[in-house]
């Protein structure tokens, strides 16, 4: 009788978040760790992971996890240098996040909002300064937003970029547009700027304590364990750390399923560091590094413009001893290592392919 309820709930859920017409399968959409291809390894938790949840950190085992993410198009984050937020991020009260919420929406589609602990340019957490957002897929920093220009952002630049369904392919978003603003608006603010954000990934934590404890105490417990496999690969990156590459690990507001804490979303440029097609399991004990290309090390981007994320992948249920097998299969190679208990969704836009 449970299992019947359970499937007529989940069939229920899939209605209501609707399908593309492109939804791929559990394993279709990304690859899954092989023992024949990656290693009779692959699949194992972290052996030297010293960081451990509180004994009361309980979540959610039993429900089906993939497909009931409800798709986005663009996903903005915004720029607040704070890692909690009030329990809607859309009421901090002259907040870009207010503004976007009270704006009209973009036209390419939905846009997923969030508040991020990426710094500030003036490096305090009060609104009434220009801040930063990162634009995703596109993978660009958008420089000089405020609330009075949130429609120009929305209209110009957002309706404009690369979505999650967009073939993936070089994207030029202008590097200035001008912004109507009040008169005696200083100059320097007039305009928003554009720039490509310099990593190679993204790992993003849900960190909301006001809307659950539990990503309070996840976040900064899973960031502490991917920054210990990230260093010595030479990939971590600071909030102030804008070196070309490597992976940036932003605290983001609620995302949705706090029950099945803590949740992931890796953000992943087309094969990132040159290591999607190598077959782990055929090296032999060799050492292997991510690759680092000309472009890269000059800090440059293609003429043409940027493809931005080729993939987003969603996990949850991550605990730190899953945060090793993460780098070394999610974040280098796009792989996913536990699918059935831990992918909720994502796109890849290189095959077209999405989980809603």
């Amino acid at each position: 009788m449970a299992a019947s309820i359970k499937s007529l709930i989940n069939s229920a859920k899939a209605l209501t978040m609707g399908s593309s017409g492109s939804k791929a399968s559990l394993k279709e959409l990304f690859p899954v760790v092989d023992k024949a291809i990656d290693g009779d390894d692959c699949d194992h938790d972290c052996n030297s992971c010293s960081v451990q949840y509180p004994k009361g950190f309980k979540i959610d085992e039993d429900d089906d996890l993939y497909g009931f993410v409800k798709g986005w198009s663009t996903h903005v984050l915004v720029a607040t240098g704070k890692t909690d937020w009030v329990r809607d991020i859309e009421d901090e009260k002259g907040s870009v996040m207010q503004a976007i919420a009270c704006a009209k929406a973009p036209t390419n589609g939905r846009l997923l909002l969030s508040a991020s602990n990426i710094p500030t340019p003036h490096h305090t957490t009060s609104y009434s300064e220009p801040t930063t957002v990162l634009l995703l897929p596109a993978f660009t920093l958008i420089e000089n937003v405020t609330p009075a220009t949130v429609p120009t952002l929305l209209s110009a630049i957002v309706s404009n970029a690369p979505t999650t369904t967009s073939p993936l392919q070089p994207v030029s978003i202008p590097p200035s547009l001008p912004a109507p603003l009040p008169e005696g608006t200083p100059a320097a603010i007039k305009d928003l700027t554009t720039r490509h954000c310099p990593h190679k990934a993204l790992i993003l934590l849900c960190s909301q304590r006001t809307r659950d404890a539990r990503c309070g105490q996840s976040a900064p417990l899973l960031r502490k364990e991917f920054q210990r496999h990230l260093q010595p690969l030479g990939l971590y990156r600071d909030l102030d750390d804008e070196r070309p590459g490597g992976v940036g690990i932003y605290f983001i507001s609620h995302v949705g399923g706090h029950k099945y804490s803590a949740n992931v979303l890796v953000y992943r440029r087309k094969d990132a560091f040159g290591l999607d097609g190598v077959r782990r399991a055929e090296l032999k004990g060799e050492v292997l590094l991510p690759k680092v290309d000309s472009n890269e090390r000059h800090g440059e981007e293609d003429e043409e413009g940027d493809a931005g994320a080729a993939q987003c992948i969603w996990l949850a249920r991550v605990r730190p001893e899953d945060c090793e097998g993460i780098v070394k299969f999610t974040v280098l190679q796009g792989k996913v290592v536990k699918p059935e208990r831990q992918l909720r969704g994502g796109f890849d836009r290189g095959k077209g392919l999405l989980s809603w």
